[in-house]
């Protein structure tokens, strides 16, 4: 649930917030994973939450980047960061580490100790795949 006053207090920017906002947990438990700001050049000017939530907005909502409410970042940089963190891999270490805190909440490993993959084999009759030779 939102705390109100640190959301209101956060959004004065905003127009308003939707419901794929991080809350504060989420923003705490999130924030130390992202890449620090470069230590040569100036210092960023976005916010990477609001970031995050336009991220969070477009996947939720199904909109182009273009699309994204003009409270958000501009489009163009939201985009960026997206592909940048893809190209760096910060999205699939996001994913491991929250995954790990979830397992240990829960009692267990932070990573499992035993995987299993199952693979079915499906044939192809004459008339199912042509011929691919």
């Amino acid at each position: 649930m939102r705390e109100p006053e640190k959301e209101a207090e956060r959004t004065m920017g905003k127009l308003k917030t939707y419901g794929s906002d991080l809350t504060d947990a989420e923003w705490q438990r999130i924030k130390p994973l992202l890449p620090p700001d470069k230590p040569v050049g100036g210092l960023r000017e976005v916010d990477l939450r609001e970031v995050l939530d336009a991220i969070f907005y477009r996947q939720d909502n199904g909109v182009k980047w273009r699309n994204l409410p003009a409270d958000f970042p501009a489009w163009q940089t939201v985009d960026g960061y997206f592909r940048l963190w893809v190209r760096l891999g910060v999205w699939e270490a996001i994913n491991v580490t929250l995954v790990g805190q979830v397992r240990q909440l829960e009692g267990r490993a932070a990573e499992p100790s035993l995987g299993i993959i199952d693979s079915q084999s499906v044939r192809l009759g004459e008339k199912g795949g042509g011929n691919w030779h």
